[in-house]
């Protein structure tokens, strides 16, 4: 690099002195810098006068080269020096839909707020997509319902969010201050669909308590549910963290025992984050604790 800069400030210049002059070096150091790199590549680089020097058309074919090459080295160089200040940087981030609209644009705000010089951007899929861009490296972290292979995963459990029955009000269990999980065996249940980490939870529930479940419509987010359920097609057991998107005329209602899927932080196994993402996933951490 040393060589290729005194080559660039020679070829700028058209003169020795005034190359080393601009890099602090002496005229002889510049002089053994350039000789260093002739003999590198084993071609001459400059014609050499009394007067001036003069790129040859092997020096002109470097220079125009190297402009390009050196002037993308040093932005390559700013950025990863940015990434090392925790409180500027781009940071990629995968979230699951039901924390997309809940717990994530918490965050981002806290960010925008606490942190204005991050810039987090958001890929809003479902849960095996999300692990899948771990997985990748295409993001820095995701934020997912517990992972079913965890083990490939360094992950931060930061919020636990129960699960709740939501059903139109005047439905017969809609009086009920709770609701066991086996009054619904004799319901139309519409469910989130297996692309969704929720999903394997509850099936768990209804498995492990030995109830044959009867599920009627499967959709992909749980306003598409809430909108199923406002049309008498069912009643849905959801995350409480997707509350907010429920239609006037629903009805919320606990289940008993309760239930909890955990909400994730989760990056590559040892693998480091940048101080930039690692800043974001405190953040994030920090925003699910006001949730709490």
């Amino acid at each position: 690099m040393r060589q290729l800069r005194a080559f660039l400030a020679v070829a700028g210049h058209r003169h020795f002195r005034r190359a080393a002059d601009a890099l602090h070096l002496t005229q002889p150091a510049v002089s053994r810098l350039i000789a260093d790199l002739e003999a590198e590549l084993d071609v001459r680089l400059f014609d050499r006068s009394t007067r001036e020097v003069v790129p040859t058309e092997a020096g002109r074919y470097l220079e125009r080269a190297l402009s390009r090459v050196l002037d993308e080295l040093d932005g390559v160089l700013a950025h990863a020096r940015a990434q090392a200040d925790p409180l500027r940087g781009r940071v990629r981030i995968a979230a699951v839909p039901t924390l997309s609209a809940a717990l994530v644009p918490l965050g981002i705000a806290r960010c925008a707020k606490d942190h204005p010089s991050l810039e987090i951007l958001l890929r809003d899929q479902a849960q095996a997509q999300v692990l899948d861009a771990v997985r990748g490296g295409e993001v820095d972290f995701g934020l997912s319902v517990e992972p079913a292979t965890a083990e490939e995963f360094d992950t931060e459990t930061i919020l636990r969010d129960p699960f709740r029955l939501v059903c139109r009000h005047d439905h017969p269990l809609a009086s009920r201050s709770a609701v066991a999980w086996k009054a619904l065996a004799r319901e139309d249940l519409v469910l989130l669909d297996h692309a969704s980490g929720s999903r394997r939870l509850i099936d768990t529930a209804f498995a492990s308590r030995g109830i044959a479940a009867n599920v009627t419509l499967e959709v992909g987010h749980p306003h598409t549910a809430f909108r199923m359920v406002e049309a008498g097609l069912g009643v849905t057991v959801t995350p409480a963290l997707s509350l907010d998107a429920m239609r006037p005329g629903l009805v919320a209602l606990r289940l008993n025992p309760e239930v909890h899927r955990e909400v994730t932080l989760v990056r590559r196994r040892a693998r480091s984050l940048s101080p930039p993402a690692q800043t974001a996933w405190d953040t994030f951490r920090d925003a699910a604790l006001t949730l709490a």
